[in-house]
Formats: C-alpha cells, sequence, structure tokens
C-alpha cells in the first residue's frame, strides 16, 4: 500500500464513507470542504480538513485547482473522487497523476473512453457486447440524425453523447417530436456539460435497468453480480436492489461475462459499473453506459457478496493486484436500498433543506444507515438533496422487503421533510413485492398515488432553514 494520506475531493455520505474505509485501512485522511459544509460529518471524521472555497460547487468542489494546492499543502499522496462532482473528469484524473498523486479510480483515458457515450458504444460493440440499435457515432446535424431515424423508426431516444444523471435527454415519438425536440436536447447537453454532441438510439419500451459491477487492476477484471435500479423517477434511481428479482440464472451469466468482458477491453482499474437495458419479455439486453466511479448504490452489492468495495479501490490504486478470484464472488440473500432525499413528496419533491433537529438510526441485524447526518446538522441548500442510504439485507426478497419496512418505520429524521413516505408505500406496493416495474413504472404510479403520498409526509417539526 503505497497510499499513506487520502484527499477526499467530495462531500455528503460519500465522503463519509471513504473516510471510514481509509481509516480501516490505517490511511489518515484530509477532507476538502466549502464554506456550506465546515460542519459537516465528514470534516468532523477526518483527520484533516482544508477549506476550498465559497458554497458554490464552481468555486469549490469543481475548482481543480484548488483540490490540488490542497492536496499539496496537506501532503496527500492520493486524492479519491467520491461520484459526481470530477469523479468522471478525465482532465481532473490526468491532472491528479501529473502533479505526482494517486487518483483513486480508473485513468484518465479510461475515464475519455468510456464518459463519451457514443464511444463506449463503440466498444461495446466492438467487444461483442450487444448495444441498443441506434447511432454509431455523433450526430451533430438534424439532418444526419433524422435520416437515421427513418430507418429505425419510432420511437426513438435523443441522448446526450456526454454528461449524465438524466439530462440532455429526449424521447421523440413522431417526426414532429423530433424536429422539435433535438435542438432542446442540444441546448441542455451544451449547457449542462460544454458539449453538445448527442446520439439517437432507439427506445426499448418496459425495459428494466440492470448493471453490472466490475473491478479491475489494469489487468485482471472480475464482476460482483448485477444490481436492479429499474424504479427512478426522472430518470434518477430511488430504490435498488441486488440480486435482480427479473434475471434467469442463463442471463445473469451471459449480462455478467459481457461486463468483464467489456472492462478487460478497456484495461479497466478500480472500481466501475456497466449498465444496460433489459427487456424481460425477449430476455435480451442491451448496453448503456459505463460509470468509471463508484456508485450510489454500491452497498446493496457489499451486503450480498461481503466484498468491502471502496476499500478494495483503495487497494488497488494503492498498487496492489486484485484480492479477489472470480469463483470466490458469491451472492447470499437478498439486499435493497433506498435514497432518502430532504424532498418533499406531498409538494413535488421539492428539496427540502433545513436543520435536523433529532435523529434515530433504525438498528437490528442486516440493516445498515450510510449518511452524512448528526442531530443538530443544518442541510445547506447548495448541493443534492441525498442525506444518505437506507439498506437493508436478508435471506430472500420478500424478508428484505419486510425487513426495510421496519427499517423505515424506526427511521426518524426531525426537522425537514425527506422521502421515507414514498419508500414506505413503495415497500408495500403489491407490484412492487412481486417484481413488476419497469424504468418507466414510478412516475404513473407517483401520479395516482400523490394524495396518498401527501397525507403521508409528515410536516417538519421545527421551521426549515433557507
Amino acid at each position: 500500500m503505497t497510499i499513506k494520506k487520502l484527499l477526499i475531493a467530495n462531500r455528503g455520505e460519500i465522503a463519509v464513507r471513504i473516510i471510514r474505509a481509509a481509516r480501516e485501512l490505517g490511511i489518515a485522511t484530509v477532507q476538502v470542504y466549502s464554506k456550506a459544509d465546515k460542519d459537516s460529518l465528514a470534516v468532523r471524521l477526518a483527520d484533516e480538513s482544508i477549506d476550498i472555497g465559497p458554497p458554490q460547487a464552481s468555486k469549490s468542489y469543481l475548482n481543480q485547482a484548488a483540490i490540488l494546492a490542497a492536496a499539496s499543502a496537506a501532503g496527500a499522496d492520493a486524492i479519491h473522487p467520491g461520484y459526481g462532482f470530477l469523479a468522471e473528469n478525465a482532465n481532473f484524473a490526468a491532472a491528479v497523476e501529473a502533479a505526482g498523486l494517486i487518483f483513486v479510480g480508473p485513468t484518465a483515458q479510461s475515464i475519455r473512453l468510456m464518459g463519451d457515450k457514443v464511444a463506449a458504444r463503440e466498444a461495446a460493440a466492438a467487444a461483442g457486447v450487444p448495444t441498443v440499435p441506434g447511432s454509431r457515432g455523433r450526430l451533430d446535424s438534424a439532418e444526419a440524425a433524422f435520416a437515421l431515424v427513418e430507418t429505425t423508426g419510432f420511437p426513438v431516444m435523443i441522448k446526450a453523447a456526454a454528461g449524465g444523471g438524466g439530462r440532455g435527454i429526449r424521447i421523440a415519438r413522431t417526426a414532429e417530436e423530433f424536429h422539435h425536440l433535438m435542438p432542446q436536447a442540444q441546448a441542455e447537453a451544451l449547457a449542462a456539460f460544454g458539449d453538445g454532441g448527442l446520439y439517437v438510439e432507439k427506445l426499448v419500451e418496459g425495459a428494466r435497468h440492470i448493471e453490472v459491477q466490475v473491478l479491475g487492476d489494469g489487468k485482471d477484471v472480475i464482476h460482483c453480480f448485477e444490481r436492479e435500479c429499474s424504479l427512478q423517477r426522472r430518470r434518477q434511481k430511488v430504490w435498488e436492489e441486488a440480486p435482480s428479482p427479473s434475471l434467469t440464472p442463463a442471463v445473469r451469466e451471459q449480462l455478467c461475462a459481457s461486463a468483464v468482458t467489456l472492462a478487460k477491453a478497456v484495461n479497466y482499474r478500480g472500481a466501475g459499473t456497466i449498465e444496460y437495458l433489459y427487456d424481460d419479455r425477449s430476455h435480451e439486453f442491451y448496453f448503456l453506459e459505463m460509470n468509471t466511479r463508484i456508485q450510489v448504490e454500491h452497498p446493496v452489492t457489499e451486503m450480498v457478496t461481503g466484498i468491502d468495495l471502496m476499500i478494495e479501490m483503495i487497494r488497488i490504486a494503492g498498487g496492489e493486484p486484485l484480492r479477489i478470484r472470480q469463483d470466490e464472488v458469491r451472492v447470499k440473500g437478498h439486499a435493497i436500498e433506498v435514497r432518502i432525499n430532504a424532498e418533499d413528496p406531498a409538494k413535488g419533491f421539492l428539496p427540502n433543506p433545513g436543520t435536523v433537529s433529532a435523529l434515530n438510526i433504525p438498528g437490528g441485524d442486516g440493516v445498515r444507515f450510510d449518511s452524512m447526518l448528526y442531530a443538530g446538522y443544518t442541510v445547506p441548500p447548495f448541493y443534492d438533496s441525498l442525506l444518505g442510504k437506507l439498506i437493508v439485507h436478508d435471506q430472500d426478497r420478500p424478508s428484505a422487503i419486510a425487513r426495510l419496512d421496519r427499517a423505515l418505520a424506526e427511521l426518524e429524521v426531525d426537522g425537514l421533510a425527506t422521502t421515507k413516505s414514498l419508500h414506505q408505500a413503495l415497500a408495500r406496493d403489491p407490484d412492487v413485492q412481486a417484481g413488476r416495474f419497469h424504468t418507466a413504472w414510478l412516475e404513473p404510479w407517483l401520479a395516482a398515488h400523490a394524495e396518498a403520498l401527501a397525507a403521508a409526509t409528515p410536516s417538519p417539526s421545527v421551521k426549515l432553514t433557507p
């Protein structure tokens, strides 16, 4: 292990997660923070902390020069980017290594290749991984895009070549919609990612979202089986589980093998996730994209495999080869993760930052709560609304859902509205219990259950901080 001091270039629950993993490895930690996060749990837990700027992410957590200067001042050996912010920025990864530091993640080359969705599709096709019918390269003009659509037929998805998070995506079902929506997608992609490049692919209706966790050391790669993330609101995941309730053993084997093949083809290093669309009627799957970082939902894989993904990716970055053989990876039981956000389901999921007046974390076997919370903490309004993740594990899926329902009942985050009531309602829904859902299932369900969710969401017991 060549890493002695690790700087965490992130915030929130993932920063806390990284600090705890580093501490178990005997590595000292340095937490950078914006002025809005000076009282955060990550700052409290880290061995050192350094102010890198004002609350705006562009002036702090996205400020590469400030982060590199902090690493130099602290004498850090390595930088862990977590997820979001600079985690999938190839230029930042290159700058970290140019400064003589270790980037805890893949090489800049791998990030650049797999971060461009068009290039990633081409790499997947070259590796023999099925891709959704659509454009093989970037489409920089509406004319070229429409010519392709005339061959694939409608409906289609217009998607940004760069970035993620559901931005720069439109669904067109007619030629009129296509000509109207393509400029919108291009403008949104340019504003969000500084890259207006687009591609088009056939819309697979009623598909499920399956992703495979991989670990590589730049030479060898293993998979840690799959997760299902089909319950999504505005293309943002709200509920994730492992293993998928929809895969047959044969499809699981093919899917996971294809992920390893692709990761090996790009000499992948660290923890990564390869995402697929899966049609559970035809049992066909299609490569969607690769996330070259740790995922928000990685704990469900840890719970069913017993592998600490964060520790493994730090070990690999520190120069160690993969310690786990593929035949040693086994799935035991079932795990579910739900995202607890500072959002009010009674008000259209309006962001709801405020002060945590009291906190009760559920306990018992098979229950884990990864969060950035403590009683008295004021959640700032400047960042993503994710407060934490409630993860449960049990012997099978029905037992895991029952455990989740119990744990949600015990979870209390007083002082601000959260998405707890949404997850309680989902855990009790017959279709969710039976695994009958897909990526477009949740939003109509939310519309149908809006009044019940509003009634089930308590008002914050303390006046909110703006």
